[in-house]
């Protein structure tokens, strides 16, 4: 495929082909991407950007893959995956902490505490990282990234530019913002508090403990639909109500732990998934008059199938 050439020619060892993306996800289900690169730099990113203007390839941020269903077609593009070059995490004098895009939330949450810093504890049961929490404006336990973002560095990969965003640019929303699909978040500043260390510490146990007890494990990608109503009702509780808990097609099934999430059977299928997903939506719609929107980023499936 020409365009895959152009895109590969162009990256040169940056880029594999036809890699599998979807075990890279917290759902380890879905296909391939025609095209992977691993960036560590903004270089690599700048780079990136080049292939996927001269390609018209569509390009795709993983992350962690904590928010992200790939199809079992898999994605007609260009995936990129955060390197540890871009895992970077220094406290600053304020006390501010600046993290890359690729740190892992519950990492920085540890740090910050070890550091003697608060205000970002909620962050230690996200498995996300910091790029993905930002355009998502990832929160729990009452918190979110909205309360301490202070900037962000974002490159737009379809002009190449680096900028420097503060949250008012960013219409942090109940889990969004207006970041677009060519724009990577590479790094964030997060406005921090001086704490007493061992509060923190216990925080951090809590919180772990309240996860796991409330939370199922195993394939999943945690919340699947977005509290309606800018998170005064629970998708949960609707779901539930319904009596949905175990409903299954195919290879996932609603968890019986918690409503809204969502699990796949190990060796299962994204579609499977993505098509419990409709009929939920389709249940809660008919039942109540409330459309539920999908919290998961789905890739490389029909546009009218998307929620």
């Amino acid at each position: 495929m020409a365009d895959v050439e152009t895109a590969t020619a162009l990256l040169g060892d940056l880029a594999r082909t036809d890699v599998p993306i979807g075990p890279l996800t917290t759902y380890r289900v879905g296909g391939t991407a025609k095209v992977f690169v691993e960036a560590n730099s903004i270089d690599d990113l700048v780079a990136v950007g080049e292939a996927a203007r001269s390609s018209g390839l569509p390009l795709l941020c993983i992350g962690r893959g904590s928010n992200l269903l790939v199809s079992d077609a898999g994605f007609n593009g260009i995936a990129v995956v955060m390197g540890e070059g871009l895992a970077t995490i220094e406290i600053q004098p304020g006390p501010y902490v600046v993290a890359g895009a690729a740190t892992a939330l519950p990492v920085l949450a540890r740090r910050t505490v070890q550091e003697g810093l608060t205000g970002f504890e909620w962050a230690v049961g996200v498995p996300g990282s910091v790029g993905g929490a930002v355009r998502m404006n990832a929160g729990g336990h009452g918190a979110d990234v909205a309360d301490s973002l202070v900037d962000c560095v974002v490159i737009d990969v379809e002009s190449g530019t680096v900028a420097t965003r503060q949250p008012a640019d960013l219409a942090l929303r109940f889990r969004g913002s207006n970041i677009s699909s060519s724009e990577i978040v590479v790094s964030a500043r997060f406005a921090m508090t001086h704490g007493d260390r061992e509060a923190g510490e216990r925080t951090l146990r809590e919180i772990v403990r309240w996860r796991r007890e409330n939370q199922p494990g195993g394939q999943n990608a945690g919340s699947v639909f977005v509290n309606p109503f800018d998170g005064r009702d629970s998708a949960g509780r609707l779901i539930d109500e319904l009596g949905l808990k175990g409903m299954r097609v195919g290879s996932a099934h609603v968890a019986t732990k918690h409503a809204n999430f969502i699990q796949a059977d190990e060796g299962g299928s994204a579609d499977d998934v993505r098509a419990l997903m409709a009929r939920i939506v389709e249940r809660v719609a008919d039942e109540f008059g409330i459309h539920l929107r999908s919290e998961i980023r789905l890739i490389g499936f029909d546009e009218e199938s998307q929620s």
